[in-house]
């Protein structure tokens, strides 16, 4: 058989029942990546003009202007920031506080699901190689029942059938690249998502405690 003169739903099937969760793999994997890019996309926006819009409202005391900044900005930089503003009048102790709580619960949303992809990206190659594993056993049997029933066995059986047991490993890779490529993007986003939280979180305690 030509693997070139085969569609895909043929090679798919010549790879064996491991190919079904690599399927599976992929298409969560797949979900995921979408979904957060499409998070990230609507979450960004340019911090400095924000935070300048935000402290020149507070210069001027318009403080209920700035928290509807803060509301028509759907950011997790927005809601950290809104957290330290109803805080104003309190000591730095407590506005800190109050951004660090806002904390705890934008930034696990901006990971969230991240550990599932990597994990797609590490046992993918794994359930590969299980599939090339289990692929041999079986090409190995039939090659001891021809040779116990005194047929004789051509090196294209055996060809055959270690071809076919590789398509998982070379699907398991085909997921695990991209889904591994993809997953270190993604982390380097929301890294520097939190490193602009960080540093817009700074400039308004400082402007607060002035």
């Amino acid at each position: 058989m030509d693997l070139y003169k085969m569609n895909l739903w043929q090679v798919f099937l010549a790879g064996g029942p491991v190919m079904w969760p690599i399927l599976l793999c992929s298409i969560f994997a797949l979900a995921i990546i979408i979904a957060k890019w499409w998070q990230l996309n609507k979450a960004e926006i340019s911090t400095q003009d924000f935070l300048k819009g935000i402290l020149d409202k507070m210069k001027r005391h318009e403080i209920k202007e700035a928290l509807q900044i803060c509301d028509n900005t759907k950011s997790p930089i927005a809601n950290i920031l809104k957290a330290g503003i109803l805080k104003y009048d309190r000591p730095r102790p407590q506005i800190i506080e109050a951004i660090e709580d806002a904390s705890l619960y934008e930034i696990p949303r901006l990971e969230k699901n991240l550990t599932a992809l990597a994990t797609i990206a590490h046992i993918s190659p794994l359930l590969g190689l299980l599939g090339t594993v289990t692929g041999m056993v079986r090409c190995f049997q039939a090659i001891q029942a021809k040779a116990t029933s005194f047929h004789p066995v051509s090196p294209g059986d055996l060809a055959g059938g270690i071809w076919e047991a590789l398509l998982t490993t070379v699907a398991g890779l085909i997921v695990a690249i991209p889904t591994f490529v993809f997953y270190n993007y993604l982390v380097s986003r929301i890294n520097h998502f939190i490193l602009e939280m960080e540093k817009a979180s700074t400039e308004l305690v400082n402007f607060l405690t002035e």
